[in-house]
Protein backbone atom coordinates (compact mmCIF):
# COMPACT_ATOMS: atom_id res chain seq x y z
CA UNK A 1 0.00 0.00 0.00
CA UNK A 2 2.80 2.41 0.91
CA UNK A 3 4.59 1.65 -2.35
CA UNK A 4 1.42 2.27 -4.36
CA UNK A 5 0.81 5.60 -2.63
CA UNK A 6 4.43 6.60 -3.20
CA UNK A 7 4.20 5.76 -6.90
CA UNK A 8 0.95 7.71 -7.25
CA UNK A 9 2.64 10.72 -5.63
CA UNK A 10 5.65 10.40 -7.93
CA UNK A 11 3.37 10.16 -10.96
CA UNK A 12 1.67 13.37 -9.90
CA UNK A 13 5.04 15.07 -9.39
CA UNK A 14 6.18 13.89 -12.84
CA UNK A 15 3.05 15.28 -14.50
CA UNK A 16 3.68 18.62 -12.79
CA UNK A 17 7.27 18.68 -14.06
CA UNK A 18 6.10 17.75 -17.58
CA UNK A 19 3.57 20.58 -17.60
CA UNK A 20 6.33 23.03 -16.65
CA UNK A 21 8.49 21.62 -19.44
CA UNK A 22 5.62 21.85 -21.93
CA UNK A 23 5.10 25.50 -20.98
CA UNK A 24 8.77 26.18 -21.61
CA UNK A 25 8.68 24.46 -25.01
CA UNK A 26 5.69 26.46 -26.25
CA UNK A 27 6.65 29.53 -28.31
CA UNK A 28 6.78 32.52 -25.96
CA UNK A 29 8.17 35.27 -28.19
CA UNK A 30 11.05 37.58 -27.44
CA UNK A 31 9.83 38.40 -23.93
CA UNK A 32 10.58 34.89 -22.71
CA UNK A 33 14.09 34.95 -24.15
CA UNK A 34 14.88 38.27 -22.48
CA UNK A 35 13.48 37.16 -19.13
CA UNK A 36 15.60 34.02 -19.22
CA UNK A 37 18.77 36.13 -19.06
CA UNK A 38 17.91 37.14 -15.49
CA UNK A 39 17.62 33.58 -14.17
CA UNK A 40 19.52 33.14 -10.94
CA UNK A 41 22.92 31.43 -11.03
CA UNK A 42 22.72 27.66 -11.17
CA UNK A 43 19.18 27.45 -12.61
CA UNK A 44 20.39 27.07 -16.19
CA UNK A 45 22.24 23.77 -16.62
CA UNK A 46 22.82 23.49 -20.39
CA UNK A 47 21.97 25.89 -23.18
CA UNK A 48 22.69 25.05 -26.82
CA UNK A 49 22.13 27.47 -29.68
CA UNK A 50 22.46 26.54 -33.36
CA UNK A 51 24.41 23.39 -32.46
CA UNK A 52 25.64 21.39 -35.48
CA UNK A 53 27.95 18.43 -35.98
CA UNK A 54 28.57 16.01 -38.86
CA UNK A 55 30.80 13.07 -39.73
CA UNK A 56 31.86 13.84 -43.28
CA UNK A 57 28.70 14.39 -45.34
CA UNK A 58 26.46 12.79 -42.72
CA UNK A 59 24.79 15.33 -40.44
CA UNK A 60 24.34 14.08 -36.87
CA UNK A 61 23.01 17.31 -35.32
CA UNK A 62 21.78 20.29 -37.33
CA UNK A 63 20.98 23.71 -35.89
CA UNK A 64 19.81 22.43 -32.48
CA UNK A 65 18.65 25.02 -29.96
CA UNK A 66 17.90 23.56 -26.54
CA UNK A 67 17.62 24.75 -22.96
CA UNK A 68 17.86 22.40 -19.97
CA UNK A 69 17.13 23.79 -16.51
CA UNK A 70 17.85 22.44 -13.05
CA UNK A 71 15.57 19.49 -12.24
CA UNK A 72 14.76 18.59 -15.85
CA UNK A 73 14.96 14.92 -16.80
CA UNK A 74 15.56 14.70 -20.54
CA UNK A 75 15.35 11.39 -22.40
CA UNK A 76 17.25 10.92 -25.67
CA UNK A 77 15.73 8.25 -27.89
CA UNK A 78 16.31 7.03 -31.44
CA UNK A 79 17.35 4.02 -33.52
CA UNK A 80 20.85 2.62 -33.36
CA UNK A 81 23.27 4.86 -35.25
CA UNK A 82 21.07 7.97 -34.97
CA UNK A 83 23.79 9.76 -33.00
CA UNK A 84 22.38 9.63 -29.45
CA UNK A 85 25.79 9.30 -27.76
CA UNK A 86 27.30 11.95 -30.05
CA UNK A 87 24.51 14.35 -29.11
CA UNK A 88 25.10 13.56 -25.44
CA UNK A 89 28.82 14.32 -25.77
CA UNK A 90 28.05 17.61 -27.51
CA UNK A 91 25.71 18.64 -24.70
CA UNK A 92 28.30 17.72 -22.07
CA UNK A 93 31.08 19.57 -23.86
CA UNK A 94 33.30 16.51 -24.30
CA UNK A 95 32.87 16.89 -28.06
CA UNK A 96 33.27 20.32 -29.69
CA UNK A 97 30.46 21.39 -32.06
CA UNK A 98 31.33 22.37 -35.62
CA UNK A 99 28.85 25.24 -35.45
CA UNK A 100 26.80 26.91 -32.76
CA UNK A 101 27.46 27.42 -29.06
CA UNK A 102 27.06 25.38 -25.90
CA UNK A 103 26.97 27.02 -22.47
CA UNK A 104 26.96 25.29 -19.09
CA UNK A 105 25.62 26.58 -15.81
CA UNK A 106 27.65 27.22 -12.72
CA UNK A 107 28.69 24.72 -10.04
CA UNK A 108 27.98 21.66 -12.18
CA UNK A 109 29.05 18.31 -10.76
CA UNK A 110 28.58 15.62 -13.41
CA UNK A 111 28.46 11.87 -12.84
CA UNK A 112 28.26 9.62 -15.92
CA UNK A 113 27.23 5.99 -16.20
CA UNK A 114 28.23 4.79 -19.68
CA UNK A 115 27.49 1.60 -21.61
CA UNK A 116 31.00 0.19 -21.31
CA UNK A 117 31.23 0.34 -17.48
CA UNK A 118 34.81 1.56 -17.99
CA UNK A 119 35.30 2.43 -14.31
CA UNK A 120 35.17 -1.23 -13.24
CA UNK A 121 38.61 -2.82 -12.93
CA UNK A 122 38.98 -6.60 -12.69
CA UNK A 123 40.76 -7.74 -9.53
CA UNK A 124 39.30 -4.95 -7.40
CA UNK A 125 36.99 -6.08 -4.61
CA UNK A 126 33.37 -5.05 -4.90
CA UNK A 127 33.46 -3.16 -1.59
CA UNK A 128 36.68 -1.33 -2.54
CA UNK A 129 35.13 -0.29 -5.85
CA UNK A 130 32.26 1.37 -4.00
CA UNK A 131 34.31 3.00 -1.22
CA UNK A 132 37.32 3.84 -3.40
CA UNK A 133 39.46 1.60 -1.19
CA UNK A 134 38.88 3.87 1.82
CA UNK A 135 37.60 1.57 4.54
CA UNK A 136 34.08 0.18 4.73
CA UNK A 137 32.02 3.40 4.70
CA UNK A 138 30.60 5.21 1.70
CA UNK A 139 29.14 8.72 1.47
CA UNK A 140 25.74 8.76 -0.24
CA UNK A 141 24.08 12.14 -0.65
CA UNK A 142 26.25 13.56 2.10
CA UNK A 143 25.30 10.76 4.50
CA UNK A 144 27.79 8.13 5.69
CA UNK A 145 26.59 4.56 5.16
CA UNK A 146 28.23 1.17 5.65
CA UNK A 147 29.19 -0.28 2.28
CA UNK A 148 27.52 -3.62 3.09
CA UNK A 149 24.17 -1.96 3.69
CA UNK A 150 24.52 0.22 0.59
CA UNK A 151 25.38 -2.77 -1.61
CA UNK A 152 22.37 -4.61 -0.21
CA UNK A 153 20.18 -1.86 -1.71
CA UNK A 154 21.51 -3.01 -5.09
CA UNK A 155 20.70 -6.66 -4.37
CA UNK A 156 24.25 -7.79 -3.53
CA UNK A 157 24.70 -10.52 -0.92
CA UNK A 158 27.13 -9.88 1.99
CA UNK A 159 29.60 -12.48 0.72
CA UNK A 160 29.78 -10.77 -2.68
CA UNK A 161 31.18 -7.58 -1.15
CA UNK A 162 34.60 -9.21 -0.83
CA UNK A 163 34.57 -10.91 -4.22
CA UNK A 164 36.67 -9.53 -7.11
CA UNK A 165 34.76 -7.67 -9.81
CA UNK A 166 35.72 -10.27 -12.43
CA UNK A 167 33.66 -12.85 -10.47
CA UNK A 168 30.47 -10.87 -11.16
CA UNK A 169 28.04 -11.55 -13.98
CA UNK A 170 27.27 -8.91 -16.59
CA UNK A 171 24.08 -7.89 -14.79
CA UNK A 172 25.89 -7.64 -11.46
CA UNK A 173 28.61 -5.50 -13.02
CA UNK A 174 25.90 -3.17 -14.32
CA UNK A 175 24.40 -3.00 -10.84
CA UNK A 176 27.80 -2.24 -9.31
CA UNK A 177 28.51 0.55 -11.82
CA UNK A 178 25.11 1.99 -10.96
CA UNK A 179 25.86 1.84 -7.21
CA UNK A 180 29.21 3.61 -7.70
CA UNK A 181 27.71 6.34 -9.90
CA UNK A 182 24.81 7.07 -7.56
CA UNK A 183 27.11 7.28 -4.52
CA UNK A 184 29.13 10.15 -5.97
CA UNK A 185 28.02 13.72 -5.22
CA UNK A 186 26.47 15.25 -8.33
CA UNK A 187 23.80 17.61 -9.61
CA UNK A 188 23.86 16.34 -13.22
CA UNK A 189 23.41 12.61 -13.72
CA UNK A 190 24.17 11.24 -17.20
CA UNK A 191 22.95 7.72 -18.01
CA UNK A 192 23.85 6.16 -21.38
CA UNK A 193 21.70 3.03 -21.90
CA UNK A 194 21.58 2.24 -18.15
CA UNK A 195 18.96 -0.51 -18.51
CA UNK A 196 20.91 -2.78 -20.89
CA UNK A 197 22.29 -5.25 -18.34
CA UNK A 198 19.76 -4.87 -15.54
CA UNK A 199 17.09 -7.30 -14.36
CA UNK A 200 13.60 -6.19 -13.32
CA UNK A 201 14.51 -5.83 -9.63
CA UNK A 202 17.49 -3.62 -10.42
CA UNK A 203 15.41 -1.57 -12.86
CA UNK A 204 13.04 -0.89 -9.97
CA UNK A 205 15.98 0.26 -7.83
CA UNK A 206 17.24 2.54 -10.61
CA UNK A 207 13.79 3.98 -11.19
CA UNK A 208 13.44 4.81 -7.49
CA UNK A 209 16.91 6.39 -7.42
CA UNK A 210 16.20 8.65 -10.42
CA UNK A 211 12.73 9.55 -9.16
CA UNK A 212 14.27 10.69 -5.85
CA UNK A 213 17.19 12.51 -7.51
CA UNK A 214 17.03 16.27 -6.96
CA UNK A 215 19.39 17.22 -9.79
CA UNK A 216 19.17 17.15 -13.56
CA UNK A 217 19.18 13.91 -15.58
CA UNK A 218 20.21 13.19 -19.17
CA UNK A 219 19.05 9.69 -20.11
CA UNK A 220 19.86 7.84 -23.33
CA UNK A 221 17.59 4.82 -23.62
CA UNK A 222 15.48 2.70 -25.96
CA UNK A 223 13.27 1.49 -23.08
CA UNK A 224 9.88 3.10 -23.75
CA UNK A 225 8.34 2.23 -20.38
CA UNK A 226 11.41 3.50 -18.51
CA UNK A 227 11.19 6.84 -20.34
CA UNK A 228 7.44 7.12 -19.76
CA UNK A 229 7.93 6.68 -16.02
CA UNK A 230 10.80 9.11 -15.53
CA UNK A 231 11.51 11.85 -18.07
CA UNK A 232 10.02 15.33 -18.33
CA UNK A 233 10.83 15.64 -22.04
CA UNK A 234 12.05 13.50 -24.92
CA UNK A 235 14.60 14.35 -27.62
CA UNK A 236 14.30 12.32 -30.81
CA UNK A 237 15.50 12.58 -34.44
CA UNK A 238 13.09 14.24 -36.86
CA UNK A 239 14.43 13.16 -40.28
CA UNK A 240 11.26 14.40 -41.99
CA UNK A 241 12.39 17.94 -41.10
CA UNK A 242 15.93 17.49 -42.42
CA UNK A 243 19.00 15.36 -41.86
CA UNK A 244 20.42 15.76 -38.36
CA UNK A 245 17.31 17.51 -37.03
CA UNK A 246 16.29 16.72 -33.43
CA UNK A 247 12.99 17.69 -31.88
CA UNK A 248 12.08 17.96 -28.17
CA UNK A 249 8.64 16.88 -26.92
CA UNK A 250 7.24 17.37 -23.43
CA UNK A 251 6.67 14.05 -21.65
CA UNK A 252 7.83 10.50 -22.29
CA UNK A 253 7.84 8.18 -25.29
CA UNK A 254 4.07 7.81 -25.66
CA UNK A 255 3.61 11.57 -25.25
CA UNK A 256 6.14 12.07 -28.05
CA UNK A 257 4.28 9.65 -30.35
CA UNK A 258 0.94 11.36 -29.67
CA UNK A 259 2.38 14.83 -30.31
CA UNK A 260 4.05 13.73 -33.56
CA UNK A 261 0.79 12.22 -34.82
CA UNK A 262 -1.10 15.35 -33.83
CA UNK A 263 1.40 17.57 -35.64
CA UNK A 264 1.21 15.37 -38.75
CA UNK A 265 -2.61 15.54 -38.81
CA UNK A 266 -2.53 19.32 -38.29
CA UNK A 267 -0.04 19.70 -41.14
CA UNK A 268 -2.19 17.51 -43.40
CA UNK A 269 -5.33 19.51 -42.56
CA UNK A 270 -3.54 22.80 -43.16
CA UNK A 271 -2.18 21.55 -46.46
CA UNK A 272 -5.57 20.36 -47.70
CA UNK A 273 -7.25 23.67 -46.76
CA UNK A 274 -4.60 25.96 -48.24
CA UNK A 275 -5.33 27.81 -51.54
CA UNK A 276 -2.57 25.93 -53.30
CA UNK A 277 -4.44 22.69 -52.68
CA UNK A 278 -7.35 23.77 -54.89
CA UNK A 279 -7.47 23.30 -58.63
CA UNK A 280 -5.12 20.96 -60.41
CA UNK A 281 -2.97 19.00 -57.99
CA UNK A 282 0.65 18.41 -58.71
CA UNK A 283 1.72 14.80 -58.84
CA UNK A 284 2.70 13.60 -55.38
CA UNK A 285 5.29 11.06 -54.51
CA UNK A 286 3.81 7.76 -53.45
CA UNK A 287 3.90 7.33 -49.69
CA UNK A 288 6.69 5.09 -48.50
CA UNK A 289 5.64 1.79 -46.94
CA UNK A 290 7.36 -0.79 -44.83
CA UNK A 291 8.93 -3.52 -46.90
CA UNK A 292 7.84 -7.15 -46.48
CA UNK A 293 11.09 -7.85 -44.63
CA UNK A 294 10.50 -4.93 -42.26
CA UNK A 295 6.88 -5.98 -41.61
CA UNK A 296 8.00 -9.55 -40.89
CA UNK A 297 10.71 -8.31 -38.50
CA UNK A 298 8.23 -6.06 -36.70
CA UNK A 299 5.88 -9.02 -36.22
CA UNK A 300 8.50 -11.55 -35.12
CA UNK A 301 10.87 -9.42 -33.02
CA UNK A 302 8.59 -9.32 -29.92
CA UNK A 303 8.64 -13.12 -29.69
CA UNK A 304 12.42 -13.12 -30.19
CA UNK A 305 12.81 -10.56 -27.39
CA UNK A 306 10.65 -12.67 -25.07
CA UNK A 307 12.82 -15.70 -25.86
CA UNK A 308 16.01 -13.76 -25.09
CA UNK A 309 14.51 -12.40 -21.86
CA UNK A 310 13.73 -15.97 -20.80
CA UNK A 311 17.35 -17.00 -21.55
CA UNK A 312 18.63 -14.05 -19.52
CA UNK A 313 16.43 -15.02 -16.57
CA UNK A 314 17.74 -18.61 -16.72
CA UNK A 315 21.38 -17.48 -16.75
CA UNK A 316 20.75 -14.98 -13.94
CA UNK A 317 19.14 -17.66 -11.78
CA UNK A 318 22.15 -19.93 -12.34
CA UNK A 319 24.61 -17.15 -11.53
CA UNK A 320 22.63 -16.25 -8.39
CA UNK A 321 24.17 -19.32 -6.73
CA UNK A 322 26.96 -17.78 -4.57
CA UNK A 323 28.94 -21.06 -4.60
CA UNK A 324 29.01 -21.51 -8.38
CA UNK A 325 32.28 -19.61 -8.91
CA UNK A 326 34.13 -21.63 -6.25
CA UNK A 327 32.62 -25.00 -7.18
CA UNK A 328 32.70 -24.86 -10.98
CA UNK A 329 34.52 -21.91 -12.53
CA UNK A 330 34.01 -23.28 -16.06
CA UNK A 331 30.24 -23.38 -15.58
CA UNK A 332 30.38 -19.87 -14.13
CA UNK A 333 32.29 -18.55 -17.14
CA UNK A 334 29.93 -20.33 -19.57
CA UNK A 335 26.87 -18.88 -17.85
CA UNK A 336 28.44 -15.41 -17.72
CA UNK A 337 29.29 -15.52 -21.43
CA UNK A 338 25.81 -16.83 -22.28
CA UNK A 339 24.22 -14.04 -20.24
CA UNK A 340 26.31 -11.34 -21.91
CA UNK A 341 25.57 -12.73 -25.39
CA UNK A 342 21.84 -12.88 -24.68
CA UNK A 343 21.84 -9.32 -23.29
CA UNK A 344 23.73 -8.06 -26.35
CA UNK A 345 21.30 -9.82 -28.69
CA UNK A 346 18.33 -8.43 -26.75
CA UNK A 347 19.68 -4.88 -26.95
CA UNK A 348 20.17 -5.25 -30.72
CA UNK A 349 16.66 -6.69 -31.16
CA UNK A 350 15.14 -3.87 -29.11
CA UNK A 351 17.01 -1.26 -31.16
CA UNK A 352 15.83 -2.84 -34.42
CA UNK A 353 12.26 -3.07 -33.18
CA UNK A 354 12.32 0.55 -31.98
CA UNK A 355 13.61 1.82 -35.33
CA UNK A 356 10.90 -0.10 -37.22
CA UNK A 357 8.15 0.92 -34.79
CA UNK A 358 9.10 4.59 -35.05
CA UNK A 359 9.15 4.32 -38.85
CA UNK A 360 5.73 2.64 -38.86
CA UNK A 361 4.27 5.29 -36.57
CA UNK A 362 5.72 8.08 -38.72
CA UNK A 363 4.19 6.57 -41.87
CA UNK A 364 0.80 6.03 -40.25
CA UNK A 365 0.91 9.56 -38.84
Amino acid sequence: TARRKRNVRRLGDLHTLREKRATLLRPQGNANINAAQSDKSGKRVIEAEGLSFAYGDRAIVSDLTLRIDRGDRVGIIGPNGAGKTTLLNLLLGTLAPQAGTIRHGTRLEVVTLDQQREGLKDGTRVMDAVTGGRGDMVSVGGEQRHAMGYLKDFLFKPEQARQPIDALSGGERGRLALAIALARPSNLLVLDEPTNDLDLETLDVLQDAIANYDGTVLLVSHDRDFLDRLVTSTLTPAPEEGSGTWREYAGGYNDMVAQRKGAAKEKEAHSSSSPSSSGTKAPTKRQEKLSYKEKYALETLPARMEELEAQITTFQEKLADPTLFQVDQAAFQTATKGLEDAQTALAAAEEEWLALEMKREALEG
